[in-house]
């Protein structure tokens, strides 16, 4: 059985920095050192050779992805790196599988991990302190705007592998009965008055989606975590980082996860034209499209509310709880008056 949920934090994350160091021995190199960069659901470490070289080697969370969803995302970050989007450099095993299963005697389990090339730059933002930058912040949003529409042409050219399997952001994962992220309206935070206010949300949406329906046009793979953290500024280059909730939804969902963090900007509406118009100059917008974007802003906030729900052992969700809360709640009847 395993031993891990049993441990702290710092016990955590030094089991898996053990197993880590273990797992190095499935690629090639003279690793050196092993640093702790993120610890929120995966692990992630960045791995530097003798020769100064560094790679971020990740150690997936046990139970979230099997390994085919795990390759498939791989696989798919492949496919737009040869469409020319920057994403991470996948670095297959010494054996060249996209992944390894490594064992840990210490923690009675396996886990999968892979390697990533270093990406080079500084993420413009976080969930708990905003965005980061000052300046021409209409140029990165229109930017990352024209990158999304990118991602989400590429996607729809693209002939995926017959064991691709990925998660879906549709009706189901988002207001069905078992969300992907955990039945937000059961989360033990909520006041009455605020639960009942999801659940009339959800009924609403229901009947939106069914109505704005599901095409190549409006939905894909979408990246569906284009939050400030994913996004890495070096000198004018964009690069995403971190596809581990990248899955089937629609477009315009990955456009309100982008808006989400910066709502609270003085410069929203700067930001949000930007990223619509970045978007619309790649793959143009429909009247349509536009107006369910209080529909997916609702969405994604009550998504966040079963995130908390379903990880509760996690510092950052029980951090942001407040604010996810507040801000689930204000979204949801703003998207309710506007219809």
């Amino acid at each position: 059985m395993s031993q891990f949920h049993t441990f702290d934090h710092d016990q955590q994350v030094a089991s898996l920095k053990r197993l880590a160091f273990t797992a190095l021995e499935q690629w090639d190199g003279d690793f050196v050192r092993l640093d702790l960069i993120k610890y929120r659901e995966n692990a992630v470490f960045c791995a530097t050779r003798r020769d100064g070289q560094r790679s971020a080697l990740r150690v997936h969370r046990d139970g979230y992805h099997s390994e085919e969803a795990l390759r498939s995302e791989l696989q798919w970050m492949e496919a737009l790196a040869a469409d020319g989007i920057h994403v991470p450099q996948i670095i297959r095993t010494r054996h060249g599988e996209h992944l390894a299963r490594v064992h840990s005697d210490e923690l009675g389990e396996s886990r999968y991990i892979d390697m990533l090339g270093w990406l080079n730059g500084t993420s413009i933002g976080s969930a708990e302190h905003g965005l980061a930058v000052q300046t021409d912040v209409a140029g990165l949003f229109f930017d990352t705007g024209a990158v999304a529409a990118r991602i989400h042409q590429s996607s729809a050219r693209w002939e995926q592998p017959n064991a691709f399997s990925r998660h879906a952001w549709d009706e189901e994962g988002l207001i069905g009965q078992r969300p992907f992220w955990g039945p937000y309206w059961e989360l033990d935070l909520l006041q009455p008055a605020q639960r009942a206010l999801l659940q009339a949300t959800r009924q609403a949406a229901r009947a939106d989606l069914r109505r704005y329906g599901r095409n190549l046009d409006n939905f894909g793979m979408i990246h569906a975590d284009l939050v400030p953290e994913n996004l890495l500024l070096e000198q004018a280059r964009l690069h995403l980082i971190d596809f581990d909730d990248a899955g089937f939804g629609w477009h315009m969902f990955e456009l309100a996860t982008a808006l989400y963090f910066c709502l609270d900007d003085p410069r929203y509406t700067e930001i949000e034209a930007a990223l619509l118009g970045g978007y619309h100059s790649v793959k143009p917008l429909t009247a349509a499209d536009r107006a369910t974007l209080p529909l997916f802003l609702a969405l994604r906030g009550m998504t966040y509310l079963g995130w908390i729900h379903t990880r509760r052992e996690i510092r950052t969700a029980e951090e942001l709880a407040p604010m996810l809360i507040g801000r689930a709640c204000h979204l949801a009847q703003a998207y309710l008056d506007q219809r």
